[in-house]
């Protein structure tokens, strides 16, 4: 695998209660890459994702064993400062979610939150933030008018720029283009691959030609396991494993 290993995972169990949602997880994930995280409903890829920026922790009952080291940093030591961390390790979710504000206010609000008070530095970082995004053209006309007046495709590109805004190395997308149509989920993946140059990314999706269109890595997740990782090309032309080549080839899932 080209590239810096950024994430480290070993050995990871995660237990709603007593129901184990990952089992003995252990993968490596590279620095300025897109990863794919692939599989059927329910086998723990989103559950995964969220550990990676602790996001399960706001779930009661929820267990964590093993490591998560991320610049060979467990992130689950005690001394880690949460909000440090989910600024480093941004998150855009499957629906697209701005909030009830202007499209200036929602791509400012987390500089703000993180004490960066001077005007000139907060319009520096919302224009930048939403050209990384690929935005700005779109909307530098009507930054007071409100987020919710967008569609769905520009709410979620704001959505990655609010992430983008807190100058995060992570970027974490769980399944983003799943709510939008086919020409918005264009832009998005082609975001997605500009993006890699600067952000480490991990995408979990149910599209498979996704997967093989904007990532480098892929893994195939089942049960809450593991079964393959590698680059995204050898994953569906010559997947090792069975179980990976029946999924990839719409035997099951």
């Amino acid at each position: 695998m080209n590239g810096q290993t950024k994430i480290e995972v070993e050995g990871l169990n995660l237990y709603y209660g007593n129901l184990r949602a990952l089992n003995n997880v252990s993968i490596q994930l590279s620095s300025n890459q897109v990863s794919a995280l692939i599989g059927p409903s329910g086998c723990g890829k989103s559950t995964f994702l969220r550990t990676l920026n602790r996001m399960n922790d706001l779930i009661s009952g929820v267990t964590i064993q093993g490591k998560v080291l991320i610049d060979n940093v467990n992130i689950y030591d005690k001394e880690i400062d949460v909000v440090e961390l989910r600024k480093r390790i941004g998150m855009v979710f499957q629906k697209p979610n701005p909030f009830p504000m202007s499209i200036y206010e929602n791509v400012i609000y987390g500089p703000r939150c993180h004490g960066v008070k001077d005007k000139k530095k907060l319009n520096e970082i919302m224009e930048t933030s939403l050209k990384k995004a690929v935005l700005w053209d779109e909307v530098k006309d009507r930054l007071k008018d409100s987020a919710l007046s967008l569609s769905g495709g520009q709410q979620q590109r704001l959505c990655i720029a609010r992430v983008l805004a807190v100058e995060p190395d992570i970027v974490l997308m769980d399944e983003p283009t799943s709510a939008l149509d086919p020409i918005a989920t264009l832009k998005i993946e082609e975001l997605v691959t500009s993006l890699k140059e600067d952000y480490t990314i991990v995408i979990v999706t149910h599209n498979m030609e996704q997967a093989a269109r904007v990532s480098d890595t892929t893994s195939f997740f089942l049960n809450g396991e593991v079964i393959e990782t590698g680059p995204t090309e050898l994953i569906f032309t010559n997947p090792r494993q069975k179980k990976t080549e029946d999924y990839i080839t719409g035997r099951f899932g």
